[in-house]
């Protein structure tokens, strides 16, 4: 069939459309329609449900066009369609995509139910120890001490002779005279951060930043009225094993994942020999998976 001849077919199968115009179960077509294909119809409330909230006027009223434009495409594509492809294939495999959702949803939702997500230390640290190349860093870990102060703050001088000491009552004395003064004041001593986080903060770029880490130099950078301080007390290079307690987030979801896919298997087998001694599973000419 030419292409000529293939769109007339399609607009006679629209013209069989149109001659039996908007139709509604009830017969009666909503106050607010503003468009109908068939028995199908658009009404203004179910626009207003898909249109953003919040776009200038002019947006809005595009948006809302190419949305009736696109549903009144959508449902006549799909009438002509049904006339020219097999709608019964088009049948089963919608069955089939609706027990493959189904079928998935409950076997998460099963599996997720069946594991806490709590494990032992033991456990963890063994999946840890067993496999050290999963946690391959790909960027610095550091600890130490960050501040951003006004460049006026009284106690600037203070700030800068505390933060880079090792003495704890010299951080006692930080804890105490950081908050009053510092626009961002973070102790990270007692834990590991990913050095990117610390890099953003700083108005001032560093170009050798394993070197500079390495070397464990304090920083401290004045800038837009700003003065930022920054000393590296233990420093991990990329391309290092992460510690156990900078991995444990990883360790645990790697063990909750396992656990699921342990259950999901189980669950399934036990369903298969459940329904074999029922019944309710039977194969005619012999189980072909023995």
């Amino acid at each position: 069939m030419t292409g000529f001849n293939k769109l007339s077919s399609v607009l006679l199968a629209l013209s069989a459309i149109a001659a039996t115009g908007c139709q509604s179960s009830d017969n009666e077509i909503p106050a607010d329609a503003i468009a109908c294909v068939g028995s199908s119809y658009l009404t203004r409330s179910e626009l207003s449900r898909h249109v953003p909230g919040g776009l200038p006027p002019a947006d809005s009223a595009a948006y809302a066009k190419a949305y009736i434009r696109n549903w009144i495409d959508a449902r006549l594509i799909a009438t002509v369609a049904a006339r020219e492809i097999d709608m019964d294939e088009i049948d089963r495999l919608t069955a089939e995509y609706r027990t493959e959702l189904i079928m998935s949803q409950y076997r998460r939702t099963m599996a997720m139910q069946a594991t806490d997500g709590i494990f032992s230390e033991d456990s963890l640290r063994a999946y840890y120890d067993r496999h050290p190349d999963e946690f391959t860093l790909e960027r610095p870990l550091v600890r130490g001490i960050y501040l951003k102060v006004p460049s006026d703050a009284p106690n600037l001088g203070t700030l800068r002779r505390l933060y880079t000491s090792s003495k704890s009552e010299d951080m006692d004395r930080l804890e105490k005279e950081a908050p009053a003064a510092a626009i961002h004041y973070d102790y990270f001593r007692d834990r590991w951060v990913d050095w990117e986080q610390i890099e953003t903060r700083i108005p001032t770029d560093i170009p050798w930043p394993t070197s500079f880490l390495r070397s464990r130099r304090p920083l401290d950078v004045t800038n837009d009225g700003f003065t930022y301080l920054l000393s590296i007390s233990e420093f991990i290079p990329e391309g290092d094993t992460m510690p156990f307690e900078a991995a444990l987030p990883l360790v645990r979801e790697r063990l909750l994942t396992r656990a699921r896919h342990s259950y999901d298997a189980r669950l399934r087998q036990a369903l298969y020999e459940q329904s074999l001694a029922e019944g309710s599973l039977k194969f005619p000419g012999g189980n072909p998976l023995n």
